[in-house]
């Protein structure tokens, strides 16, 4: 995989504009790619289709081009993929892989049902045993899970290092399509890398635990495993992570103070990319990008001097 030209990917949400832990991800991303002359592909994760919008996902473009970070080529929407989510929901169901599930959102996060360290709960296979007289006793419709083998998957991610899941008992069965017939993050995901031909997915590193998971779902699928690197968050100096919440720190805010240059080499010295908080722009800063320089750990930054 490391000899083939990177392919990377940009997937916002259009569900509002861009903060700085979305540039950041968005920016790494980026100067992966074009430090090594590859390819970037552009699309709009737009599944919960209340929250987001064209209008977001023109103004996430415009935001992009502000930064100076282009792209090769945008894949449709997940909006309009449901048709190529269906073919792989029916491999898995040929695969008899698939089960419905009736547990209610409180059945999953009550107190007695399994959970991890962190607070997410394990699915504890509830429904997957289930008879035909029970499952017709529901009177709901139900979501579908796909079954997990007892086995650890280890993603050697090239920003934190080695990371060990096993899905049946760090997860338990997941749920690839829900109760209303959307498509999930983890399966959809999984089929547009795979179709895209994406070699390297660079994202924040809260999304570390869905890449056992995804290359779960690529083996079933014949989809090669992308490279993985979870790049840290960004904290404010008092430990709060920089988020959505932060109004006065998205681009909607941060475009009408400073020039991106600017913004670019904030998050780059933040980050030990380069030595001095100095204005640079991405085309600048891919000359000299390099996955060693970039810190591991969280990364703080005194976003009030934007």
């Amino acid at each position: 995989m490391a000899d083939l030209r990177p392919v990377g990917r940009f997937a916002p949400t259009p569900s509002g504009r861009m903060h700085l832990g979305n540039v950041f991800a968005a920016l790494i991303a980026w100067l992966s790619v074009r430090s090594r002359d590859g390819e970037m592909v552009l699309r709009m994760e737009d599944l919960d289709t209340q929250r987001t919008s064209g209008e977001y996902a023109r103004i996430l473009r415009d935001d992009l081009a502000w930064l100076g970070l282009d792209y090769d080529r945008e894949t449709p929407p997940q909006s309009r993929r449901t048709a190529a989510y269906d073919g792989y929901f029916e491999k898995l169901s040929q695969m008899g892989l698939l089960y419905p599930c009736y547990c209610t959102r409180s059945q999953l996060h009550s107190v007695n049902a399994p959970h991890l360290s962190d607070g997410t709960y394990v699915y504890p296979g509830t429904c997957r045993d289930l008879t035909d007289a029970q499952r017709r006793a529901f009177d709901r419709a139900p979501a579908w899970r796909v079954m997990v083998p007892d086995k650890v998957w280890t993603v050697e991610d090239r920003v934190q290092g080695t990371y060990t899941c096993n899905l049946a008992t760090d997860c338990g069965d997941m749920v690839v399509r829900r109760a209303d017939g959307v498509y999930v993050y983890q399966l959809a995901v999984t089929v547009d890398d795979g179709e895209a031909g994406v070699t390297e997915v660079v994202r924040g590193m809260d999304l570390l635990s869905s890449a056992p998971r995804q290359m779960y779902l690529q083996e079933l699928f014949s989809f090669p495993h992308p490279e993985y690197a979870h790049v840290p968050m960004l904290l404010s100096p008092h430990g709060r992570r920089l988020s959505k919440r932060d109004k006065d720190l998205d681009l909607g805010v941060l475009r009408q103070r400073i020039l991106p240059e600017t913004l670019i080499g904030t998050l780059a010295f933040a980050s030990g990319l380069i030595d001095q908080n100095v204005p640079i722009s991405a085309k600048e800063l891919a000359k000299e990008f390099s996955w060693d320089k970039l810190k591991g750990d969280s990364i703080y930054l005194d976003a009030s001097a934007l």
